[in-house]
């Protein structure tokens, strides 16, 4: 084990095999590919001479080591070939049987001191160790795919690993490029372990007809940063190796959360795995493809079905930064904004902050003084909801308290023209609630908009059992004039996004609760092996501990899920006044501004 890792045997030449023997050969390692299928060993010598073909053509390496790197990557069907390897890295299909196998017949193959690697981003690796005739040199090394792109390495040891494993390993991945972490042996390890509880709700929420499989990847792709949505994430990784994982995660965990949703059974027991099936949630133009197209699903191009009201003003109650943020929308896309506060002082505080945003956007060219000019001429302030008589569309962005709400949409009711439109930006609360405050609660809806409104694509359209067909009709109108993107979902607690993004971070509480990872091995984790723009303590930082934990209350109550219930460690923190960035203490510590 103390030797240098030159000689690696890759065994199983599917995406993630080949992925693995790419930055291996081209890290200067001399690399024996095994496959039992001559057709998976060919693509994976295909693949590698394109993927260096592309980057002579865009001259990153040179032809000369472009024929270097071919010539260190040799094929085999026999497990044979892997007799003088120090180090075997096995990725066959994720089922124990079929890894035991291998790592059985490796024993009687490879040098004493070879490592033997599991791929498994589910299975036990203690216990693929302690059924191997040398538990000291098995340890788990979880790549992510796309290999070349992605930068996370999972470095996974049991009670029973030799440390020098571990160190040579750690090693090797740096030398590849990545970022090793070091992990304990726990079903999904700390980025699948997040990740895929956050794809089964997802799943969940599809099935449950609560969302549309377009409106919810949306969601999260502008509502989040994400790079993918949940459901594409799903048909990418393969259906059937999702519920693989989460049949893992929930033996180990027995929460509910990870019980694989019934639709990602069905779809696998119908062969609809994803991309490498042609379809999954999605259908593509061929199996392997990732081209998506059009099937039954697909909504219609003609989106509401039925018509809108006019909308030519527009007031906006409040005056904190989101209040501001949606008057600085309406009144960019032209309407003619009324922004009342409690007071003219507020609601003048408030407009002079939207004069602040637009002068940044002239200073950065991103418009001139005359629009700027015309923008804020559209929007009067006023010390008073009276204000709102003549408006056609109401939008609150009061204090998240529903008896605050519920006064304000009283006043409304009293206040606003008949047909105007009420909305609530709510993130949390019974939009319902806030319409029973009305006498026309056909007319109340609830707009979700996403901090800081300016910038933030999305618009949750939350329709209560209440709410006309028509007035629904009208939200999305504006919402796609305000250049907004709209998503459609029910009136229940954290409509889309929250509901998939907050059990996902308060499980990421959890494991650091539990001792099982650090924050900064979770945030590296996610952002490196994930894709996520944050990590998940640096969002709760930014969000506020206080606004999470009272989401995640809201949630537990409306779900009744033992899982969702806040992690204790959050609760402890809020209790302490440790609120995040705001504070100047949260997960992490934070210089006073």
């Amino acid at each position: 084990m103390d030797t240098p890792l030159s000689t690696i045997a890759v065994v199983g030449l599917g995406t993630m095999g080949t992925g693995i023997a790419d930055v291996l050969a081209r890290a200067g390692r001399e690399v024996i590919g095994i496959d039992i299928s001559d057709t998976a060993a060919a693509r994976a010598v295909a693949a590698l001479e394109a993927s260096t073909a592309r980057a002579v053509a865009r001259e990153r390496i040179t032809e000369e080591e472009r024929q270097d790197v071919l010539a260190r990557f040799r094929t085999f069907s026999d497990l044979q070939a892997a007799a003088g390897a120090d180090l075997v890295i096995e990725v066959v299909p994720e089922s124990y049987e079929t890894k035991l196998e291998v790592v059985r017949a490796l024993d009687g193959i490879v040098r004493p001191d070879a490592i033997l690697a599991t791929g498994t981003n589910a299975l036990s690796v203690t216990r693929l160790a302690a059924d191997s005739a040398h538990p000291e040199r098995v340890i788990g090394l979880h790549f992510f795919t796309p290999v070349q792109a992605m930068k996370l390495v999972e470095v996974v040891s049991s009670v029973l690993t030799d440390p020098r494993a571990v160190e040579a390993v750690t090693r090797l991945a740096e030398d590849l490029g990545k970022e090793p972490v070091a992990v304990g042996d726990r079903a999904g390890f700390i980025a699948d372990g997040l990740l895929f509880g956050y794809l089964n709700q997802a799943a969940a929420m599809y099935e449950a007809k609560y969302a549309s499989r377009e409106d919810i990847d949306a969601a999260m792709k502008l509502g989040c940063g994400l790079p993918m949505g949940p459901l594409e994430l799903l048909d990418l990784v393969g259906i059937d190796t999702a519920r693989t994982v989460l049949e893992a995660m929930y033996a180990s965990s027995h929460d509910r959360l990870h019980a694989p949703a019934p639709i990602l059974r069905q779809l696998s027991e119908a062969g609809l795995t994803g991309r490498k099936a042609g379809r999954g949630f999605y259908s593509y133009a061929a199996p392997g493809s990732a081209d998506v197209v059009p099937d039954a699903l697909t909504p219609a191009a003609s989106g509401a079905t039925a018509a809108g009201r006019e909308v030519r003003s527009v007031g906006v109650a409040g005056s904190g930064t989101m209040a501001s943020g949606i008057a600085e929308v309406f009144a960019k896309a032209g309407y003619g904004v009324v922004l009342a506060a409690r007071s003219q002082e507020k609601a003048d505080t408030a407009k002079a902050r939207i004069a602040k945003s637009l002068a940044r956007s002239v200073d950065k060219g991103r418009m001139s003084a005359e629009v700027r000019d015309e923008t804020l001429a559209r929007i009067t302030p006023a010390g008073s909801l009276d204000a709102f008589a003549e408006v056609d569309l109401a939008v609150e962005a009061v204090a998240e308290d529903l008896e605050v709400k519920q006064e304000l949409f009283a006043r409304l009711d009293k206040i606003c023209k008949p047909g105007a439109v009420l909305a609530t930006t709510t993130s949390s609360l019974p939009v319902v609630a806030c319409a029973r405050a009305t006498s026309r609660p056909q007319d109340v809806i609830g707009m979700h908009f996403f901090n800081p409104a300016p910038a933030m694509k999305l618009v949750e359209i939350v329709r209560t059992v209440l709410t006309s067909d028509e007035v629904h009709a009208t939200v999305r109108e504006v919402t796609a004039k305000i250049r907004k993107h709209p998503v459609d979902c029910g009136d229940r607690a954290g409509f889309i996004v929250n509901a998939l993004l907050f059990p996902y971070l308060n499980n990421a509480v959890k494991m650091v609760q539990d001792h099982y990872a650090t924050l900064d091995d979770i945030d590296a984790a996610m952002k490196l092996g994930g894709g996520y723009p944050m990590g998940p303590f640096e969002l709760l930082d930014v969000v506020g501990l206080d606004v999470s934990l009272a989401i995640e209350r809201v949630l537990h109550r409306e779900f009744r899920e033992p899982g969702l219930a806040p992690a204790p460690l959050l609760e402890h923190l809020v209790a302490a006044g440790c609120l995040g960035r705001k504070t100047g203490r949260g997960f992490r510590e934070y210089a006073r501004r």
